[in-house]
């Protein structure tokens, strides 16, 4: 048997209801050591993990690539397609947003949180937040979110939900 021979294996990763694809690729590369080059040069797509780890989906990712990515991450195009945001709905690529309550319940990033129509959570009627609300310090991206917690302080995501204000008119 030839190195070339020896098929690479990955461990797989299932993804949360409703989040967003920044943080599921970086779950993703963190469970099999993988940078976001490492990545795209296993599925075949360029650069395109890091792009897309940082919401930059100009241009959107094509099915050809979410097809590639899916055999590679083991998890269906259609279901990546639906950690995009949805078609024709804007965007905020910063700042990243969180709704701590929603963390407290399923330790993820959600898609609805970066939408430009989103200004809280629906679920909570709560604000959604935009830097730790102890330390000030901006969230990073989503896919470099390891421990769920805040990168200065370390004031961890669920317990910032004593911060949050209500949201009364929550869209």
């Amino acid at each position: 048997m030839k190195a070339e021979d020896i098929q690479p294996w990955l461990f797989r990763v299932e993804p949360y209801q409703g989040e967003s694809l920044s943080h599921f690729l970086g779950r993703f590369r963190r469970a099999n050591e993988l940078t976001p080059t490492g990545l795209s040069k296993a599925a075949g797509i360029g650069g395109a993990v890091a792009r897309w780890e940082k919401f930059r989906f100009n241009p959107p990712p094509s099915r050809q690539q979410l097809e590639a990515l899916a055999l590679v991450v083991g998890v269906e195009a259609d279901r990546l397609e639906q950690m995009l945001p949805p078609v024709g709905e804007g965007m905020k690529m910063e700042p990243i947003r969180l709704c701590a309550a929603c963390y407290a319940e399923s330790p993820c990033h959600k898609i609805e949180w970066q939408l430009k129509v989103t200004q809280g959570c629906k679920l909570h009627q709560l604000r959604l937040l935009s830097e730790c609300p102890n330390c000030g310090a901006r969230f990073k991206v989503p896919a470099l979110w390891v421990d769920g917690w805040c990168q200065r302080c370390f004031l961890a995501f669920g317990e910032m939900v004593k911060w949050q204000n209500p949201h009364l008119t929550v869209v």
